[in-house]
């Protein structure tokens, strides 16, 4: 081997090296600003030939450079599965992540993790969500975020401003993670036994149930309201899932009902909860969508 062919191979390993590192943080940006594993799995997939062709040497801050192409990416898949999405049949749900390994998906911070933030998220347009997961998850300063987004740093404190009110007015405060976790253990062990009154007594008056499935047979349509409801709905599982097992699993940073059958997913529900207990439950139901959370199980960490 040439002097010429052991400096290019070393470079490359160096880049490798670089990438894998930073692989949890470029999942992170692309899966908050996506709300989709699988989209933020084929996002980072997409930077690294860039991050192969580019001109490494003239690069001072790999993480910064690599966050700036996925940021890029990210959003212009977020443009384009606006389409994709209005096409969608019931409530559309972002795909689940398990946080078990990493408990912040590659960020410094847990922001923009949970699945109602998540979801909140998605009503803003792709350059205000990548603004605001930059810089509240991820701490970028604002002149990084602009030179990354192509923005002025006026401009880019003026969106930052517009999606933390946007968040606030939407975003319900959230219990302490213990209570939180009391609620999720009553609810699944309700649940496990279809008993809707011990189900309603974990409720608030007036939660809310969103429900997933992509026009999966037998599954609503549309959101229901209402403690007794919701209930009636939660302890029908059991029969929609005959025979599945119940058990809690992180996902998005907080507890969640898992249930599986036969070993396959078939069901994450995440919740939120308040004072008068939990007030929203999202009931992913998808197979793609529990098949991508499966996947995220295995999701490297960039840890040795």
């Amino acid at each position: 081997m040439d002097e010429q062919q052991q400096l290019t191979d070393d470079s490359l390993d160096e880049a490798t090296n670089a990438f894998e590192r930073l692989r949890p943080r470029l999942f992170g940006i692309a899966y908050r600003i996506l709300g989709s594993v699988s989209e933020a799995e084929d996002v980072v997939q997409d930077v690294w030939p860039r991050w192969q062709g580019a001109d490494r040497s003239a690069v001072r801050d790999p993480g910064a450079f690599l966050a700036k192409i996925t940021t890029r990416l990210a959003i212009n898949v977020a443009q384009s599965a606006r389409v994709r999405r209005e096409a969608y049949v019931g409530p559309w749900l972002p795909e689940p992540v398990d946080t078990s390994v990493d408990p912040q998906v590659g960020a410094e911070r847990g922001e923009a993790l949970e699945m109602a933030v998540l979801l909140v998220l998605q009503k803003l347009n792709p350059v205000e969500r990548a603004a605001y997961v930059l810089r509240e998850a991820f701490g970028y300063a604002y002149d990084e975020i602009a030179g990354m987004l192509q923005l002025s740093q006026a401009n880019t404190r003026q969106i930052l401003s517009r999606a933390r009110k946007r968040l606030s007015a939407e975003r319900r405060e959230p219990v302490e993670a213990a209570q939180h976790r009391r609620l999720v253990e009553a609810f699944v062990a309700a649940a496990q036994h279809g008993d809707v009154a011990a189900l309603e007594s974990v409720l608030s008056a007036d939660v809310v149930a969103y429900a997933d499935g992509n026009g999966m047979r037998g599954v609503a349509r549309v959101e229901i309201v209402g403690a007794e409801r919701v209930a009636r709905v939660s302890a029908f599982a059991k029969k929609f899932f005959p025979g599945a097992e119940y058990g809690v699993a992180q996902a998005n940073g907080r507890p969640s009902l898992l249930l599986v059958q036969d070993g396959v997913t078939v069901a994450l529900v995440s919740v939120t909860a308040g004072p008068d207990g939990i007030d929203t439950l999202y009931w992913v139901l998808a197979p793609d969508k529990l098949r991508a959370y499966e996947r995220s199980t295995r999701r490297p960490t960039g840890r040795p």
